[in-house]
């Protein structure tokens, strides 16, 4: 059976990353085990070596520490070119990669879901495959811990 392919939001990898013990890190800990592949874009990698510093009172990286995470992450999933579009109902335009790495990494490397706990993208969730960690894990959380 092929693996279970999502889509994560920055706001997923940052909490997995700053609470290893919470929902998200439980995530990551499957991704980390193999349980789950991984589909990104360069937008959501780049978002993420943006905001990592903001929280280095949680997880103590140096930026050199933090470049070579998000470089291993990048490794470890697949990369997708997020698909051109402007959804009016995101209010912030700089979440408009995120539905467009969600289009893309479907349609070209099979992925089921983007796991965000951003609520404006969760309202997108009528349209297209949105979830938050607690939804995804409740589908689909029979990894071990």
């Amino acid at each position: 059976m092929a693996a279970l392919r999502i889509v994560l939001d920055t706001n997923v990898l940052l909490s997995g990353i700053a609470y290893p013990s919470s929902m998200p890190g439980r995530i990551l800990a499957a991704w980390s085990r193999g349980e789950i592949e991984v589909v990104l874009s360069e937008a959501l990698l780049e978002e993420l070596r943006r905001v990592l510093p903001r929280l280095v009172h949680r997880h103590g990286l140096k930026d050199s520490e933090i470049d070579e995470l998000v470089d291993i992450l990048a490794f470890k999933s697949e990369i997708v070119q997020p698909a051109e579009g402007n959804d009016p109902e995101l209010r912030d335009n700089l979440d408009q990669p995120v539905p467009g790495t969600l289009i893309e990494a479907a349609g070209t490397a099979g992925a089921h879901y983007l796991v965000t706990r951003e609520k404006d993208l969760l309202a997108l969730s009528d349209r297209y495959p949105i979830v938050s960690p607690a939804a995804f894990w409740e589908r689909h959380g029979g990894f071990p811990d």
